[in-house]
C-alpha cells in the first residue's frame, strides 16, 4: 500500500487531466482494492439503523405533510488525494475496513473526473438539438466501469428531445446481450420489425421503436458498458442514425478504456 501510494500520489498532484493517465489511476485504485479486500475484517459499523432511531410506521396516521425544507445540495466529489492518504493512514493502523472505503472513494473521485471530461468531449449541438448541460449526470458507485454512467440531454423546442447515456444502463444491458448475441432471430420476422440490428460508425448496433418513447438506438462499447440513445419525436430512423453519427465513438471507447 505505502509503495502504491508513493507511486500514484505524484501523478495525481500533477497538472494532467488526460483521461487515459485518468484510467490509469482508476486501474492502479482497483489493485490496491483488491490488495486490501484480502485483508479486511469485518466492519463493525455496518449498515445497522443506531438504536432508539425512529422508524416510520407504515399505514400511520396522522403524520403531518411537509411543508419545509431546501432538499439536498450537490455532493462534492470525492477529494482523490485525500481519500488516498486517509487509506494510508487506516492502512498503518491495521483499520481495514476504513482503508478499503477510503480507496473505493478515490476511485469514485477519478470515474466522476472521467464522465466530466468525457461530458465535455460531447459536441454542444447535433443538427437543430442544443445540449443542455443543466441535466448532465455522472454518477458512480463501488468501483468499475460496470458502475459508472454519464449521461445529458439535446433538446430543441417544444418537444423533440435526445437523451444520451454511456456506461453501464441496466435498463437496455440484457436486451442488448440478447439481440447481439441472436442475430438470426432478429431477421426470422420478415413483417415490419419494432426491433432490428443495424451500424453505427462501423459499430454494432441495435434500433428499437416504440410509439410512446419513440426510437432507442444502443450499441456496445465493451463487456459492460453501452451508448444509449433515447430519440423522442425523431420522424425517421434515418434521423436518428444520422444524429447518433455526430458522436465520436472511438474517441469515447478509448477514453473509457475499452478494448
Amino acid at each position: 500500500m505505502k509503495y502504491f501510494l508513493l507511486l500514484i500520489i505524484p501523478l495525481l498532484t500533477a497538472s494532467y487531466t488526460e483521461a487515459q493517465l485518468l484510467k490509469k489511476l482508476k486501474d492502479k485504485v482497483n489493485q490496491a482494492v483488491d490488495k486490501t479486500i484480502d485483508k479486511k475484517v469485518p466492519d463493525a459499523g455496518g449498515n445497522k439503523t443506531p438504536e432508539g432511531t425512529n422508524q416510520p410506521t407504515p399505514g400511520a396516521t396522522g403524520k403531518p405533510s411537509n411543508t419545509k425544507g431546501g432538499g439536498l445540495s450537490n455532493s462534492t466529489p470525492p477529494d482523490v488525494n485525500q481519500q488516498m492518504l486517509d487509506a494510508e493512514k487506516s492502512h498503518g493502523q491495521g483499520n481495514y475496513s476504513e482503508a478499503r472505503y477510503s480507496i473505493q472513494q478515490a476511485l469514485v473521485g477519478i470515474e466522476i473526473q472521467l464522465g466530466r471530461q468525457i461530458l465535455a468531449s460531447l459536441p454542444d449541438k447535433v443538427d437543430s438539438l442544443a445540449k443542455d448541460s443543466t441535466k448532465n449526470v455522472v454518477s458512480s458507485s463501488q468501483w468499475g466501469w460496470s458502475n459508472l454512467t454519464i449521461q445529458t440531454v439535446y433538446s430543441q423546442q417544444p418537444d423533440k428531445q435526445m437523451t444520451i447515456s454511456i456506461g453501464n444502463n441496466s435498463i437496455y444491458s440484457g436486451m442488448a446481450y440478447l439481440y447481439f448475441t441472436n442475430p438470426v432471430y432478429l431477421q426470422a420476422n420478415d413483417q415490419k420489425q419494432d426491433i432490428k440490428q443495424t451500424k453505427v460508425k462501423g459499430y454494432k448496433a441495435i434500433i428499437q421503436y416504440d410509439d410512446n418513447k419513440g426510437y432507442t438506438l444502443m450499441t456496445q462499447l465493451g463487456q459492460s458498458s453501452l451508448i444509449v440513445w433515447e430519440c423522442v419525436n425523431f420522424a425517421t430512423e434515418e434521423e436518428v442514425m444520422k444524429a447518433a453519427s455526430a458522436f465520436d465513438i472511438d474517441g469515447i471507447k478509448k477514453m473509457m478504456g475499452e478494448q
